[in-house]
């Protein structure tokens, strides 16, 4: 099965679909990184100032890159296995998670050459920039130690913070969200960086997002098919039904509408971030698993990763309007804002390739 993924040591499923699904999700072995379910959304990245593309090619041991000037798509050489990827705009680099070789590759992003391989310990397996403090945290499978790089140094310090199976930031308050799956907690780190406080957010958290303008954080929770709904100031916590098993989401900041992909009944929940309110399921196409969402033409794509498909959502009608036909099961997905142009990273066909929907 394509998802592949984490191991869970202790699965606690609610329903049978649901341990069916999770004990095919394991976690990488060392020498056998896989792209997954859970950090799909870092399997490709867009530095908007550029137009570039970045998306990894974990078998071939390499990024493949998309050039706008030269419309063009080329492949450059990483370290083994690489599975997650992100882009500091502020600086034009590019970091790449070695998952195969314990290591950080960091990639000049005017000449997409690699300046530097940092070690940061066996397994990392997500990354994410703190573009505010040029600082970028990596984590590692089976470690509860998140590495910090320094950006403008490359030099490296550890905290031991638990396991984080994603990571995000929110550049204007300074906060770092670490999500781990087995945790009923959400850590959060500020610039120091050391943990300023834990927010119990219940077991089987899958996904994250942050809504930076309303200081809003939001948290897929697949075993309880909901979404968890975080006030960044105060910590309150609040909770949304969703379809079955929730593994991704993405925010529309133009119209505060949080857009949630349910894996296990092939559904999009779209959400009011305003009340907090349901106001949309929409059908898509088999076993969905990642979405991006262009607020520019308000348009919501959605990988179908089993039938080989992307849907497309108006997101003003809240409402499938076009399936687009895509390869090798897509699993991540990039919008460029200002040309529309859409970026699908597959797992079994050309690891990146470039659609222009109408």
């Amino acid at each position: 099965m394509l998802l592949a993924a984490k191991t869970l040591g202790t699965i606690l499923a609610t329903t049978l679909l649901l341990c069916c699904a999770i004990a095919a999700w394991p976690r990488p072995q060392s020498g056998q990184p896989s792209t997954t379910l859970l950090n799909s959304s870092r399997a490709i990245a867009l530095n908007s100032k550029t137009g570039k593309v970045y998306a990894v090619d974990t078998r071939q041991g390499a990024i493949a890159i998309f050039d706008p000037q030269e419309k063009s798509i080329s492949s450059l050489p990483v370290g083994a296995g690489p599975v997650a990827v992100a882009v500091n705009e502020s600086t034009n680099r590019i970091y790449v998670a070695n998952n195969g070789a314990a290591s950080v590759t960091v990639i000049d992003g005017a000449t997409d050459t690699p300046l530097a391989t940092i070690p940061v310990g066996p397994l990392p397996y997500v990354l994410a920039v703190n573009p505010a403090t040029n600082k970028i945290y990596v984590s590692n499978t089976f470690s509860d130690l998140i590495t910090i790089i320094n950006g403008a140094s490359n030099s490296t310090t550890t905290l031991k913070a638990g396991s984080a199976d994603a990571i995000t930031v929110d550049s204007k308050l300074d906060k770092i969200y670490l999500l781990g799956y087995e945790s009923t907690h959400l850590t959060v780190l500020d610039k120091v960086p050391s943990i300023v406080t834990k927010i119990p957010v219940g077991m089987h958290p899958w996904a994250i997002a942050v809504n930076e303008s309303t200081s809003t954080l939001y948290l897929a929770r697949s075993g309880n098919s909901e979404l968890a709904i975080v006030d960044e100031n105060s910590g309150t916590v609040r909770k949304v039904p969703t379809g079955a098993i929730p593994c991704a989401l993405a925010v529309n900041p133009a119209t505060n509408t949080i857009y949630v992909v349910n894996h296990a009944d092939d559904t999009v929940t779209a959400i009011d971030g305003t009340n907090r309110k349901v106001i949309a399921t929409i059908k898509v196409g088999e076993r969905p698993q990642a979405i991006a969402v262009d607020s520019t033409r308000n348009r919501v794509y959605v990988a179908n990763t089993h039938s080989n498909t992307i849907t497309v959502i108006d997101a003003i009608s809240n409402s499938a309007v076009k399936t687009l036909p895509s390869k090798g099961n897509p699993y991540a997905l990039a919008i460029n804002p200002n040309t529309g142009q859409l970026f699908v990273t597959s797992e079994s066909a050309s690891p990146l390739s470039a659609l222009a929907p109408k």
